[in-house]
């Protein structure tokens, strides 16, 4: 693809992201309600307010491919989450459709699993299980690939991103973190492979952690390259019982009455731990 887009290119996995997948394109239009710094010859910026259908249409004008990036990385705010996260990826499709967009790198998370058990092995076939707001709209984004993909024929491969920063700075961080390249590895591989149709991923580098069945993954060509522990600077300091509990750390913790309930056949005790 020659025409791409991305969405949120002013936030941190966008900034990050650019240099890796703008040598691969004859042009990065780059969507945000703020302009991105630094744009290089091949880039340009569009502003617009995904939460309005229109700005959406007009910003994906010309656009082959999509990575969706925008919306709240986080947070609580239900009414916020609303509108970035499950309007404006809806938005986001509907433009897309309207301008016959052939296919969408969707930003997911590991939020959108959450609450699976540490130590339990989950592959992108296993019932969602959000761990927060944030990981519920996850969820939601990927069901409108889905709907989008049954409907209009969109291709759409959605990568549950396990941590994007910088470095790895816990030890969770180390078993679900991604670099920049192996991500814009994983986005070429969303805009090229015949197979993607709605498919789902987990977006991880060569951890030795193994949290997630990558292999759909491997099997549609993705190799890492990078190697979590070997970038990583440890920050922050001990988890509490419920985020050491699940996958989803902190995010679990949210509205948590302290009571660690696990479902049959994890593994586990069956008798909840009063951890509060």
């Amino acid at each position: 693809m020659r025409r791409i887009a991305m969405t949120g290119a002013a936030g941190r996995v966008g900034t990050l992201l650019r240099p890796f997948l703008r040598q691969h394109v004859e042009h990065l239009r780059l969507i945000d309600i703020h302009e991105p710094a630094d744009l290089a010859e091949n880039e340009s910026f569009v502003g617009a307010d995904l939460s309005k259908l229109d700005e959406a249409t007009a910003a994906l004008a010309g656009i082959e491919g999509i990575v969706h990036l925008a919306g709240l990385a986080g947070g609580v705010d239900m009414n916020a989450i609303l509108q970035a996260n499950v309007l404006g990826t809806y938005n986001l499709y509907e433009a897309a459709r309207i301008n016959k967009v052939e296919r969408v790198v969707y930003a997911s998370s590991n939020h959108a699993t959450g609450f699976y058990p540490r130590g339990q092995i989950i592959s992108p076939l296993d019932p969602m299980r959000p761990d927060s707001p944030y990981g519920l709209s996850k969820c939601w984004g990927e069901l409108v690939a889905g709907l989008y993909y049954d409907t209009s024929g969109i291709r759409s491969l959605s990568i549950r991103i396990g941590n994007a920063g910088t470095y790895p700075n816990s030890e969770r961080s180390i078993a679900i973190w991604i670099s920049a390249r192996d991500l814009a590895q994983l986005v070429r591989i969303g805009f090229g492979h015949p197979s993607i149709a709605a498919t789902v991923v987990y977006g991880v580098s060569d951890t030795d952690e193994k949290w997630w069945d990558n292999g759909l993954a491997a099997r549609l060509g993705y190799q890492p390259q990078d190697r979590p522990r070997d970038h990583a600077h440890i920050e922050d300091g001990a988890e509490g019982a419920v985020a050491r509990a699940f996958q989803g750390g902190g995010f679990c913790e949210f509205n948590h009455d302290g009571t660690i309930r696990m479902r049959d056949g994890e593994g586990l005790a069956k008798n909840p731990e009063t951890v509060s």
